[in-house]
């Protein structure tokens, strides 16, 4: 009676770890939402796939459950880390009355670290992970959380940005932490990381607050000592390198 939570990273066959290779691989069913399910290619021939859509995450994670108590060995697959806004909690908290169930999760490559390499080195130094979805987070919590962070000067990496029914989340994210970050402290974004279509960017926080984001754009604002060094989003750590 075994569940993995399995983190695939952005998808891409050199996103994915060995360890997750080998813990699909090792598995006699997949379950997760469809289009993560297509990205892990062959890894899914001849085993036994059950997916659903968006918005339906406790019923995969609950028919991951039942599968696994019928002696199945299940991976549950999510992109970027199955543990930063993965399945790995909402599988624990469902399987909270079968404490003989065996639960391991499988890290993965999240999007703020991915993200990060695609642009330089902005989260060199603190920094703060906020998704701008309220869907399961009140906006109120959200902004207070955004001017928290912005307040004390951490680089912050957003995730889900915007949507179409949320085209101004983002907007609104800048115009707050701009109360406390200068309109020149450096950005990037990241759209499609390792996938067919990637495209990046860098610019200032005035410029970041007209970009249009989507579901599939990782933003890394940074705080009041990121730079550019020849093209690359740098945060420094603080060595002394005179």
């Amino acid at each position: 009676m075994k569940i993995y939570a399995v983190g695939i990273g952005s998808g891409s066959k050199d996103g994915i770890t060995y360890e997750a290779v080998k813990t699909i691989e090792n598995s006699s069913v997949i379950v997760g939402y469809d289009k993560y399910v297509e990205l892990i290619g062959d890894l899914k021939k001849d085993k036994k796939i059950y997916t659903s859509g968006m918005r339906q995450e406790k019923d995969r994670c609950q028919k991951a459950i039942d599968l696994a108590l019928s002696g199945e060995t299940v991976a549950v697959v999510c992109s970027g880390d199955a543990g930063v806004y993965g399945m790995a909690g909402l599988i624990c908290e469902l399987a909270e009355g079968f404490p003989e169930l065996d639960i391991e999760t499988v890290p993965g490559v999240t999007a703020a670290a991915s993200a990060a390499a695609k642009l330089g080195a902005p989260l060199m130094h603190d920094f703060a992970v906020i998704s701008l979805s309220d869907l399961m987070t009140p906006w109120e919590t959200i902004e207070k959380r955004i001017r928290a962070a912005a307040e004390a000067d951490f680089v912050i990496c957003f995730y889900n940005p915007s949507s179409r029914k949320r085209a101004d989340y983002l907007k609104k994210a800048c115009t707050y932490m701009l109360e406390y970050k200068s309109p020149s402290t450096m950005c990037g974004w990241v759209r499609n990381i390792g996938r067919d279509g990637e495209e990046k960017g860098i610019c200032t926080l005035a410029e970041l607050t007209d970009f249009q984001a989507d579901m599939f754009t990782t933003v890394i604002v940074g705080n009041s000592t990121t730079k550019v060094i020849n093209g690359r989003l740098v945060t420094p750590r603080g060595y002394d390198i005179r």
